[in-house]
């Protein structure tokens, strides 16, 4: 017992020193800038995104673009698997559709996949990704595997607010009463 009262205040000293040493956690760029924050307003509450040109710019471009066109308003999420993602981006609800505009060049990172990272969806070709986009619910490590291009997805953008609403989504692939996305809106353009 007295090894451990003399050792635990020497641990907890490290410990707290390591943690000083680290450096500070970088600003995540354009974190302040409404052009770069979609609001949704889903059918189980309000999520904000922080969108990452940085990371995909033509993805971002798309998803604005889209947005701008009122193309996301009353989409359903058809695809929820509870613990790993939330999809959407459908206009027919099926998984199969997308926009009129032509599939975006993939733009791969090594930005992991984790609770509130976005996605786009695409098909077995990395090229495909064209409207539909997921929210992730849990770290999913295998989303970025350096072995397997095939199992490459790109990101454009992260939960920062309102994350619960997306968890309440009804789940199921297609659910049987699907959650939707009321309105999407980019912040900057809201009165």
């Amino acid at each position: 017992m007295r090894i451990f009262r003399t050792i635990l205040p020497v641990l907890a000293l490290a410990f707290a020193a390591l943690m000083l040493a680290r450096p500070a956690a970088a600003q995540v760029p354009f974190a302040d800038d409404e052009e770069n924050i979609l609001v949704l307003e889903l059918s189980t509450g309000t999520t904000e995104i922080l969108m990452r040109p940085d990371l995909a710019p033509l993805h971002v471009e798309r998803i604005k673009k889209l947005t701008r066109e009122k193309f996301y308003d009353g989409i359903v999420f058809h695809r929820v698997i509870d613990g790993f993602m939330a999809q959407t981006g459908d206009p027919t609800g099926t998984g199969q559709g997308g926009s009129t505009y032509p599939d975006l060049q993939a733009e791969f990172t090594e930005t992991k996949f984790r609770r509130g990272t976005i996605g786009m969806a695409r098909t077995n070709d990395p090229n495909s990704a064209n409207s539909q986009f997921f929210i992730m619910f849990n770290l999913a490590r295998h989303m970025n595997n350096p072995r397997n291009p095939q199992g490459f997805y790109t990101v454009w953008g992260e939960v920062i607010s309102g994350m619960d609403a997306v968890d309440a989504l009804p789940k199921g692939e297609p659910p049987a009463e699907p959650g939707k996305i009321v309105s999407a809106r980019i912040k900057a353009d809201l009165p």
